[in-house]
């Protein structure tokens, strides 16, 4: 890190951009909730699944590309910045950012939905009913109170994991590594 650019600054960024991108993912969860999840045609449920996976890709660039504007924004408003820099920046954006998501995940599975999980255990249950024995059965009724915990830190470790790679990819442009780029014309 360069001698201009404190640990204090881009933290206080990292922590408006991480924001910024929890917020992106928290309006995905909850579109996808409000979108009718099932239609008894087959044309209405081609047409459900093709409106998600629209909403996840322009989720997913979307936060590619937030998270390229906030460092190019983080690079530009911190002269002598470097590659270095802008990396921490995107690491700390992205450890901040799936705080912000994992944590509405957390409130959402144990406060608004708290069913969630018994729902999936159900469908589970009655599609492999045949295949459990009770041991088996037991052994999911004790994991169930322990699940909205895991799902907290398997997806806090997941989007820690992938924005610091995509921080990793992004900060070796940002900024330019062209030494004539600054150059007024």
């Amino acid at each position: 890190m360069t001698d201009n650019i404190s640990g204090k600054d881009i933290w206080d960024s990292a922590a408006k951009a991480g924001l910024a991108l929890g917020a992106v993912s928290i309006a995905y969860v909850l579109i996808t909730i409000l979108l009718p999840s099932g239609s008894q045609s087959t044309i209405g449920a081609l047409l459900i699944s093709a409106g998600n996976l629209l909403l996840w890709v322009a989720k997913f660039a979307g936060c590619i590309f937030l998270m390229s504007f906030f460092m190019k924004k983080f690079a530009n408003s911190h002269p002598g910045c470097i590659g270095s820099d802008t990396f921490r920046f995107g690491a700390a954006t992205a450890l901040l950012s799936s705080l912000v998501f994992s944590g509405f995940y957390l409130l959402y599975v144990t406060k608004i939905a708290p069913d969630t999980f018994e729902e999936a255990f159900n469908a589970v249950s009655e599609l492999y009913a045949s295949v459990l024995d009770d041991n088996s059965r037991e052994a999911m009724e004790s994991m169930k109170g322990s699940l909205p915990v895991v799902s907290f830190f398997s997806n806090f470790i997941y989007c820690t994991l992938y924005g610091t790679v995509l921080a990793s990819i992004l900060s070796r442009r940002i900024p330019s590594p062209d030494p004539f780029d600054n150059i007024p014309q």
